[in-house]
C-alpha cells in the first residue's frame, strides 16, 4: 500500500448543503495499483478488489467520466479512463474529457450517498459502470458522486471535484 502522503485527516463535505459525505479520510501519495485478475474478483458480487482501501483517498489526475470524445488512434483503442474499459460509442472508440482531480475513495466510506432517482446514470450488468456520469447523490438530493462498481471495471467512488469539498484538520 503506499504510504499516507499527509498524515492529517480529511473530511469530504457537500458543496450544496455543507453535509460530511465520508469520515476522516488519510490522502495517500498515489493511487494504489489494484490487480485486474479475474480471480482477485469477489466470487459473489463479481466486484474487483476497491481501488482505495477504507479510510482514505487518492486524488486521480486523470479526465474521468463524461463528456467522451473520440479516440485518435480507432485501430488500436485505449480505455476510455483509468483503470476502465474500452468504450465504443456511435463515434467510434472514446476516451474520457471528463474532470480531471475528482477524489477516489472507498465506496464504503460514503455509505449515505444514495443512487440518483430511478437509477440514473447507473446502468451496467452487475453495477453501475461508471461512464454515464454522477450516479449517487448527497442525502439533500445533490448529485456528487460516480459508483464504479460493474463485474468488469474497477470498484471505487470518484467524488466531483467541483460537487464536494475537503475539510482537513
Amino acid at each position: 500500500m503506499p504510504e499516507h502522503y499527509n498524515e492529517g485527516m480529511t473530511v469530504f463535505l457537500c458543496s450544496k448543503c455543507g453535509t460530511a459525505i465520508t469520515p476522516e479520510l488519510a490522502e495517500l501519495a498515489a493511487i494504489p495499483d489494484v490487480s485486474d485478475d479475474e480471480r482477485d474478483r469477489d466470487m459473489e458480487t463479481r466486484r474487483a478488489p476497491s481501488t482505495v482501501p477504507r479510510g482514505h483517498y487518492a486524488i486521480d489526475p486523470e479526465p474521468w467520466g463524461p463528456p467522451y470524445v473520440a479516440q485518435d488512434d480507432q485501430e488500436d483503442p485505449k480505455p476510455a479512463q483509468s483503470r476502465g474499459p474500452v468504450v465504443c460509442r456511435e463515434e467510434g472508440f472514446v476516451v474520457s474529457a471528463g474532470s480531471r482531480h475528482t477524489v477516489l475513495v472507498h465506496p464504503d466510506d460514503a455509505a449515505s450517498l444514495q443512487p440518483l432517482p430511478n437509477w440514473e446514470n447507473s446502468s451496467g450488468c452487475c453495477g453501475p459502470t461508471g461512464d454515464e456520469g454522477l450516479n449517487r447523490a448527497c442525502p439533500c438530493g445533490a448529485p456528487v458522486a460516480t459508483l464504479a462498481a460493474d463485474c468488469f471495471g474497477p470498484f471505487e467512488l470518484h467524488l466531483d471535484p467541483v460537487r464536494t469539498y475537503a475539510f482537513s484538520q
